[in-house]
């Protein structure tokens, strides 16, 4: 009889315990939905550009200690990372929000637009939110403060995690989810999952797009000198043209991806973005300068391309008597992968979320995320939420990066799928 009494009491328990319901995290997000635009809002036109994000830094700590956070910052230069002590024991999970603009010159001609000037490269550009990360802040601002106010029925904790440079650190400068981890972000408490969204990938209006395993490719940015010898135009064979044997390894590359790794595998490309070299047209150059980038979902394929392109690139040089010197970036980000059983367990959520339209399961995007960073430490979920606007066709969407982007906002997703988390056993 004890023993019975005993299993009745723990089979109870978890029914005795209160739990956050559905209704309240949706009429949470509902009312203080104008703050979350006005977070957005300021966000938008006060944009910084990467490692250079202090004002920013400033006012999502500001906005957390008014939450009664006590939020960490000066992480990988101007990170700030706060952590929701739930009320009751569980996991620790992570939400991740990014916040730096791009060498972008606005022509929105929102009300809120940026005016924001800085330098980029060594010249004068304009910064914008080209990218959706003040949606991003936002949207992470807004959960953080639903599941603040709601923490002491929380079974578990939350982590803040907001993240500089994710678009790349500044030449010759470490930054971004990289820098972060290494100073020790994940070392003193590990989430067992974390979660990110990016708004506009995908231009249907409020709906999720999502896939189990790979979701954004690995992205390389390489360099190829290839060296020759100056000489005459008029008298080719006086010198070692560069500029033929750029043309022949180009030309190459793309058979690389064709002919030289397995396609039943994985997607891979290989792009060249620029090529310089030369000052007049009857002089052929010493050298020429060639970068891209190249995207790939598999790390074995990755290694496979990368040092394929660099024994390309010296074989054909060295066939007329050149050389050729290849070098890949150290920050480059690696696949984002999302976890199969994370994904699966909140589809459900999304799909509960989008109602009437069943969250889309999207194809591989060979753009690029370092949020990969952070989901090759610990199961990862990462969700394009879209950003058309309602009535507007999709032939006249201004999607990320471009001058004329714009979006619209929601916390939902973080914080259900947090709550959803932390209360399923």
């Amino acid at each position: 009889m004890y023993r019975f009494l005993i299993l009745a009491a723990l089979v109870a328990a978890p029914s005795a315990q209160a739990q956050i319901s559905w209704e309240q995290i949706d009429e949470a997000a509902a009312s203080m939905q104008p703050q979350v635009v006005e977070w957005r809002r300021w966000f938008h036109e006060n944009p910084e550009l990467s490692n250079r994000e202090f004002e920013t830094s400033a006012r999502v700590a500001a906005i957390l200690r008014g939450m009664g956070l006590e939020p960490r910052t000066g992480i990988a230069h101007t990170g700030v990372v706060a952590i929701i002590e739930g009320g009751k024991p569980g996991p620790l999970v992570a939400i991740r929000a990014d916040m730096d603009g791009l060498p972008v010159t606005e022509e929105t001609g929102l009300p809120f637009a940026s005016e924001a000037r800085s330098e980029y490269n060594g010249q004068e550009v304009g910064v914008m939110h080209a990218c959706g990360h003040d949606s991003h802040m936002a949207m992470a601002l807004g959960a953080a403060k639903i599941l603040n106010d709601m923490k002491d029925e929380l079974e578990g904790s939350v982590m803040l995690i907001f993240q500089p440079a994710e678009e790349g650190a500044p030449a010759g400068e470490q930054g971004g989810a990289s820098l972060m981890l290494e100073e020790g972000l994940f070392d003193e408490q590990t989430p067992a999952a974390v979660f990110g969204i990016h708004v506009g990938i995908v231009p249907e209006f409020s709906t999720f797009s999502v896939k189990p395993g790979p979701l954004m490719a690995a992205s390389d940015h390489w360099w190829l000198s290839v060296h020759g010898k100056q000489t005459h135009g008029a008298r080719p064979w006086g010198g070692i043209d560069p500029i033929v044997l750029s043309s022949q390894i180009i030309l190459a590359y793309q058979t690389i991806a064709s002919r030289q790794v397995d396609v039943t595998k994985a997607p891979s490309i290989i792009s060249v973005g620029r090529i310089q070299g030369g000052v007049r047209n009857n002089v052929i150059p010493e050298s020429v300068e060639i970068e891209g980038t190249v995207r790939t979902f598999d790390e074995e394929m990755r290694a496979q391309i990368l040092e394929a392109m660099e024994r390309t690139a010296q074989g054909i040089a060295g066939t007329a008597g050149g050389r050729a010197e290849f070098r890949v970036a150290d920050n480059s980000n690696p696949p984002l992968i999302n976890d199969h059983e994370l994904t699966e367990m909140m589809l459900p959520v999304l799909n509960r979320i989008t109602g009437d339209v069943p969250v889309a399961r999207v194809t591989p995007q060979t753009v690029a995320e370092d949020f990969s960073e952070f989901s090759n430490r610990v199961p990862g979920l990462y969700l394009f939420l879209g950003s058309l606007p309602e009535g507007t066709a999709p032939e006249d969407w201004s999607s990320n990066h471009s001058p004329l982007f714009d979006m619209q906002l929601g916390v939902r997703a973080f914080a259900h799928m947090v709550t959803t988390y932390l209360q399923t056993d």
